[in-house]
């Protein structure tokens, strides 16, 4: 009798296990069928039918959308929006680029392109798009946060504090300036392949125009090169641009992954591969960017190179930027999420401390900033920072060439920074 009732025991054990199996898989089942229509409607939002498609050598496919079509007016505030085709005004006082480098194997004047030009180009009247893919979104760790930097990822200097840990696991090293009214920045930057130890790393070299106080309402348009295999799954180096008007919260995202940026411009497309880099004792490619507030309508304009308008950020996205800037950056900016409990080995610039110079470490040159009367000047009190500089440094200084510089990266991980 005794034998019998355990027997039945086990039987209910067995059969209220099962039903918990079969529950726990359907709740899974059905949760991966939420995330792919979550997924694919995101997908659907961000990928504008095209007008044609141009396949990139490294994987990349580029559609051309029409300028009236893109992301940028999926949002509210937008639908209404007059696009303007070009800025009322350019700035002043754009240094002399045609100046040539008395650096031996400087080829800094060679023009760089995107892999994607190499099979086509897209039509007047549209904008080439890097087609978002469904892998992509799920690297991110969740749809919301796809295309978005984390919080707290913006340096906030403290000269008074160096070699702090940046609690955000964001190091930098900058220079930058405040303590004025700034209307927009310059700079050329020099451009390489920096190794990317772990996918969620990434490290990139950009200008930071930035607007309010470093707290929630933080303002920040930027724009430089990246390498960021969770975003884009490759090492490839890219151009991109981001925004945020609270401090990487809510608002903002890279490049076209959000209503924001207007682009108007059909030849550069955002977040594509950019080609060549520069090679350690080689030759050396660097990449102009101008970001400007356009004194008649307020919006703030990006330029690439010498002759590509891209676009636009409209200032009713902003608070603090919809009237000034009220600090400029420029720099690096390296994730380390301390694989294995030590520093990581991702790599920032070309990987190399400043103090080896042109060819071997990586540059900005000709930093400028833009002040009230849209005038191009040289910046004034520039300030330098890094969390530590055994791992990443900057070091300033000018020239009748490169007007204000610097040279800035490092290894991370070695003897001195564990």
């Amino acid at each position: 009798m005794g034998s019998s009732c355990g027997c039945g025991v086990t039987l209910v054990l067995v059969f209220c296990l099962w039903g918990v199996l079969i529950s726990l898989s359907s709740a899974a089942r059905l949760s991966a069928s939420r995330q792919k229509l979550e997924v694919a409607k995101h997908l659907n939002r961000l990928n504008k039918p095209p007008v044609k498609t141009i396949q990139s050598p490294d994987g990349d496919t580029i559609d051309c959308v029409p300028v009236s079509k893109q992301p940028a007016f999926d949002h509210p505030f937008l639908k209404d929006h007059k696009i303007q085709t070009r800025p009322t005004f350019h700035p002043d006082g754009l240094f002399e680029e045609n100046k040539l480098s008395e650096k031996p194997k400087a080829k800094a004047h060679t023009p760089i392109t995107q892999l994607w030009h190499t099979n086509g180009r897209c039509p007047e009247d549209t904008i080439p798009v890097r087609r978002t893919k469904e892998e992509d979104v799920l690297r991110a760790s969740s749809v919301k946060r796809y295309g978005r930097k984390k919080h707290r990822a913006i340096p906030k200097p403290r000269s008074a504090e160096p070699d702090l840990i940046n609690q955000s696991g964001h190091q930098h090293a900058i220079a930058y300036v405040e303590g004025d009214k700034y209307y927009g920045a310059k700079a050329t930057i020099n451009v390489w392949e920096p190794k990317i130890q772990q996918t969620n790393e990434f490290s990139l070299s950009q200008l930071w125009i930035l607007g309010g106080s470093f707290g929630q309402d933080l303002n920040s348009i930027e724009a430089g090169w990246q390498v960021s295999p969770d975003l884009y799954g490759d090492n490839n180096t890219r151009l991109f641009t981001y925004w945020t008007s609270d401090a990487y919260q809510a608002t903002g995202c890279y490049n076209l992954l959000c209503s924001g940026f207007i682009q108007v411009n059909s030849e550069i497309a955002m977040g594509a591969t950019i080609s060549p880099v520069s090679g350690y004792r080689n030759s050396q490619f660097d990449i102009s960017i101008l970001i400007w507030k356009d004194p008649k309508e307020g919006h703030w304009w990006m330029q690439f190179g010498n002759d590509y308008v891209l676009g636009y950020w409209p200032s009713f996205l902003f608070s603090y930027l919809a009237d000034s800037a009220s600090m400029i950056e420029w720099g690096g900016e390296v994730v380390n999420s301390e694989p294995d409990g030590q520093h990581t080995s991702t790599q920032m610039g070309s990987g190399h401390f400043p103090e080896e110079g042109f060819g071997k470490a990586s540059y900005f040159r000709n930093i400028q900033v833009v002040d009230s009367s849209n005038n191009l000047k040289a910046p004034k009190g520039i300030g330098t920072f890094t969390e530590q500089s055994n791992c990443y440094d900057v070091q300033t200084g000018s020239n009748g060439d490169w007007g204000h510089y610097f040279y800035y990266g490092g290894p991370g991980k070695n003897p001195n920074c564990q």
